[in-house]
């Protein structure tokens, strides 16, 4: 095969080469120059950051020959340089913890310690993926960590630091990598690209780097996938198309229906959305990221997109908190639910739904637990002024709760719901109302807390604003009716723990679990996991219709 992947290419062989570390690089050529060096360095951080990399320099800058010394900067061009280079150094071993975790490997690699190197400064391991080591691999270690012979030099490389016994680290010199900035990966990348006489755009490698996340490697492969998928040249439709991403105008334009209350409009956009063929998970980072960007520009005026700035203008930055929370964790239940798309529209019509209340409208407040009530004018936010009951309460950790008065006209029916309901009882009720989409999302959200004396109480999240007028009349009419009685209702504010769509979140996960466990004692898929090392996916579990 005589194409070579970019990654492997053109792999660092110098500390200069390395992009980003430099924290990392400066200690480890302080300790080459000063000849201080540690008996053992734990490597760690994310994937394709630069660990095992860093790790084989550092290792050819040990037994370089260029000097009697070690070097900051090795050759390249003596024996050891080129045979650590290639693997086949007789004094350089690199190890594969996931592939030898047993003991005896461990037994048999530590046999060779204690012989000095025939044409080596140093006998090197380079311990990959070090985590993955048994328990009693890691105490086979442990006592020549402790102790080893000058001549020796552990390297190890870990992608989870936390799983690695304490035991262990405190014999390391710990080197944590970062996450490589963006800026550095798109540098890079255009480098590479300008090297290889490949035309590229800016917004290209823009969105690679984004991708990326932080990795070297990931954007390096990510750069090979888009090469080939544009046929030699890198345009930013077709990088879009590859990474499954859109152009940010679309959810502009969705975020300005949004702020506007045009639910039709909103319902218009996201189809425009959804025709493109992309994942719905990644259509909600991107608003995730469009609400982080409006939140930056309001506090730090540093956008320069004119879609930004007019909707960093235009919403309240509240609301934007508000929708960037209610996105965000649509995003962390988005694997338990069993339609994405679905997932996604109910995200955009919570934010729809939840709203401050209408401007000249003053609910009637009331203080639990009162000793005396004084009416009191107050001044709404367009100067008119509004009577509001404002009662003297007993104690100061009492709550304002929101009376909403039923309607008068409704038809009660004989029910044998008891006049206390518990938690349990509610929710089933709740599942059970004829409610429409926006009103059961909504209120889906709130806790029960209390039935008595018809007088129904829910609490709601603090971060979550009143739902509207109509949404909540609508809510009150179908208890009611469910109920066989006018009721009131009373909202709190507070944390929230066992609401509808939280329990039905439960039961999902509840579910997951259960299949999953279903899908371990089958003996077939067991096979499959042992032959394979490998495991189940939680998002690959999905129900098949006999």
């Amino acid at each position: 095969m005589s194409y070579q992947v970019l990654a492997r290419k053109y792999r660092p062989s110098t500390f200069s080469e390395v992009v980003g570390q430099q924290h990392i690089l400066t200690a480890l050529e302080n300790s080459i120059q000063h000849n201080k060096l540690h008996q053992a360095y734990m490597f760690s951080g994310t994937r394709g950051v630069g660990k095992t990399t860093i790790a084989r320099v550092f290792a050819k800058c040990l037994n370089c020959q260029k000097g009697d010394m070690p070097q900051v900067d090795p050759c390249n061009e003596c024996t050891a340089c080129l045979e650590i280079k290639a693997g086949r150094h007789i004094e350089f071993l690199e190890v594969d913890a996931a592939s030898r975790t047993g003991v005896d490997d461990m037994r048999e690699l530590l046999e060779s310690v204690q012989y000095k190197p025939a044409n080596a400064r140093y006998k090197i391991y380079l311990i990959d993926e070090v985590h993955m080591l048994s328990k009693s691999s890691f105490n086979a270690l442990l006592k020549t960590l402790e102790e080893p012979p000058p001549h020796v030099m552990f390297l190890m490389a870990t992608t989870e630091v936390e799983k690695v016994p304490k035991t262990v680290l405190s014999r390391c010199l710990q080197l944590n990598l970062k996450i490589i900035p963006e800026n550095q990966i798109q540098d890079h990348t255009k480098s590479l690209l300008d090297l290889e006489s490949i035309k590229y755009d800016e917004e290209s490698l823009g969105l690679i780097a984004n991708s990326a996340q932080g990795s070297i490697r990931d954007g390096l492969t990510l750069l090979d996938q888009a090469i080939a998928h544009g046929n030699g040249v890198l345009e930013s439709d077709q990088v879009k198309a590859l990474l499954g991403t859109i152009d940010q105008s679309y959810i502009i334009e969705l975020v300005n229906h949004v702020a506007a209350l045009d639910g039709d409009g909103a319902y218009i956009a996201l189809n425009k959305i959804t025709e493109l063929n992309v994942e719905y998970e990644q259509v909600l980072k991107i608003i995730i990221s469009v609400f982080h960007k409006i939140s930056l520009h309001q506090q730090l005026q540093d956008s320069e997109d004119s879609g930004i700035q007019q909707l960093a203008d235009s919403i309240d930055p509240q609301i934007v908190q508000l929708h960037y929370e209610i996105a965000l964790n649509a995003l962390s239940k988005f694997h338990v639910h069993p339609h994405p798309k679905q997932a996604l529209e109910l995200c955009i019509l919570r934010m729809l739904a939840f709203q401050p209340i209408s401007e000249g409208v003053a609910p009637k407040i009331e203080k639990k637990n009162s000793k005396s009530v004084v009416k009191q004018p107050i001044a709404s936010k367009n100067n008119v002024t509004e009577a509001v009951e404002i009662t003297k309460p007993e104690s100061k950790s009492e709550e304002i709760s929101i009376i909403e008065e039923p309607q008068e006209n409704l038809v009660a029916k004989e029910s044998s719901i008891p006049s206390e309901l518990d938690m349990h009882s509610w929710n089933s009720i709740f599942n059970s109302l004829n409610l429409s989409m926006f009103v059961s999302q909504v209120f889906s959200e709130f806790e029960f807390v209390s039935f008595a004396d018809n007088t129904l109480t829910l609490k709601k999240s603090d971060e979550l604003i009143n739902p509207t007028e109509g949404l909540k009349t609508e809510f009150l009419e179908a208890i009611s009716t469910q109920l066989g009685h006018k009721i009131s209702l009373i909202i709190e504010s507070g944390e929230v723990l066992a609401s509808p769509a939280a329990v039905e979140v439960e039961r999902a996960q509840d579910q997951l679990n259960q299949d999953k466990d279903a899908l371990l004692e089958n003996a077939a898929v067991k096979d499959i996991l042992d032959s394979f090392d490998g495991k189940i996916i939680d998002d690959s579990i999905k129900k098949v219709s006999p």
